[in-house]
């Protein structure tokens, strides 16, 4: 063989592991059979190799084609669920009811007074309108003596949403407000931002 005609890696002896050059199995033909190997694999992979099946696309089937996309799936629709519920009930939201009318109490720090903010939302048309007497306090315990509470009056009209505001004289890092209607009172604890 001429060095033209000779190949790249003739000199590595990649066909023989132990280097030695096997004259008899020169020249060993080997046969592939595919049927004859499907025949003893398992199931799954018999059925992969069919040609005529034919995969249905769907973000459904997507979601749930194996055991831990099915877990996962389930897990995300149980806790959009359980927020759903949480939410309609009012647990992760700073409302109060009073008579039909939603409110929205909040507050905020300004210099050593409170400036709270109450955010009325008539839920229908038979939500109650009249005054509304508002107490403000600290909510620790002290006795009657200590005990300082400001006291405001404000009016609910027929207005579907009204926003309130007033300064109370508190500097707390949580207070205590009391509204009370002809019918009903609301107590319930915020917390100033």
């Amino acid at each position: 063989m001429t060095e033209e005609n000779k190949r790249p890696n003739e000199n590595y002896n990649l066909s023989y592991p132990d280097g030695k050059k096997n004259e008899n199995n020169e020249n060993v033909t080997f046969y592939y059979n595919r049927e004859r190997r499907l025949a003893s694999a398992p199931k799954e992979v018999q059925d992969m190799y069919k040609e005529n099946k034919q995969s249905k696309f769907g973000l459904f089937s997507v979601l749930v084609a194996d055991r831990p996309r099915r877990f996962l799936f389930l897990v995300i629709v149980l806790m959009c669920a359980i927020i759903m519920i949480v939410s309609r009930i009012g647990l992760l939201d700073n409302n109060a009811v009073l008579d039909g009318n939603k409110l929205e109490i909040t507050g905020t720090i300004f210099e050593e007074n409170t400036i709270v903010l109450i955010k009325k939302t008539a839920r229908n048309d038979s939500a109650y309108t009249g005054n509304v007497d508002i107490a403000v306090s600290v909510p620790f315990l002290l006795t009657e003596d200590e005990m300082a509470v400001y006291s405001h009056r404000i009016y609910f009209s027929l207005e579907k949403v009204e926003a309130y505001r007033f300064a109370a004289p508190f500097n707390a890092p949580e207070l205590l407000i009391v509204l009370q209607s002809d019918k009903s009172e609301v107590r319930h604890k915020f917390k100033p931002e």
